[in-house]
């Protein structure tokens, strides 16, 4: 299996939320979100992302709008 990284995720996280110690960690962020019953940054557009809005309702109305 292959080790996640921080550096190899770096061009792919636009999570702008600083003080983040999960930054550019896939795996430990994901997990943290979906116990919060959310989802992390990299499912949302920019524009959204910088919401903070993660819900799994807002993820819904994202997705419906752009369908």
């Amino acid at each position: 299996m292959r080790a996640c990284t921080a550096e190899s995720n770096r061009s792919r996280c636009n999570c702008t939320y600083e003080p983040c110690p999960r930054k550019n960690l896939c795996c430990e962020c994901l997990a943290f979100h979906w116990d919060q019953r959310e989802l992390p940054a990299c499912f949302f557009p920019d524009a959204v992302e910088k919401t903070y809005d993660r819900s799994l309702a807002r993820f819904r109305r994202v997705c419906q709008d752009e369908a």
